[in-house]
């Protein structure tokens, strides 16, 4: 698709409730997604060295997966394709959840930065439930026309 229409597609995400949205990166899910994965990133730094390869890679890359799926789903031609890239970041949002009770329950990060950590990550996946249902919206209204 032409980036003309694509930007004629994700202008219609403007309401008078929300700002326009011209990028992803105007995106709020992208946004917190963003800020969970620098959390991630911080928090990975002082786990041990024998995780490095395991549980920290692990979890940075859904991190980052998180961020890409938002990003690339924006970036596709169809409602559908971009619906199908938002479940997928959500996903990976569902994984870094499960990475950080792992690692929590391994002692290596304490209660407190778990809980901002995955209060982060839930937050991330209830904004991307609801871009998800906008999308599906605009989808059938455009059907409609």
């Amino acid at each position: 698709m032409g980036e003309a229409k694509l930007e004629i597609r994700n202008s219609k995400l403007a309401s008078p409730q929300r700002a326009e949205v011209k990028d992803f990166t105007d995106l709020k899910a992208w946004q917190l997604a963003r800020e969970l994965r620098r959390e991630i990133y911080r928090m990975t730094r002082a786990l041990p060295a024998e995780e490095k390869h395991a549980l920290t890679v692990q979890i940075r890359r859904a991190a980052v997966s998180v961020t890409a799926n938002i990003a690339e789903g924006f970036g596709r031609f169809s409602f559908q394709e971009n619906i199908q890239f938002c479940r997928h970041a959500r996903g990976s949002a569902c994984e870094v959840r499960d990475h950080l009770i792992a690692a929590h329950d391994c002692g290596y990060i304490n209660r407190q930065d778990w809980e901002k950590a995955d209060a982060l990550a839930q937050r991330t996946i209830q904004v991307l439930n609801g871009y998800i249902r906008s999308t599906r919206e605009r989808q059938h209204e455009k059907e409609k026309a």
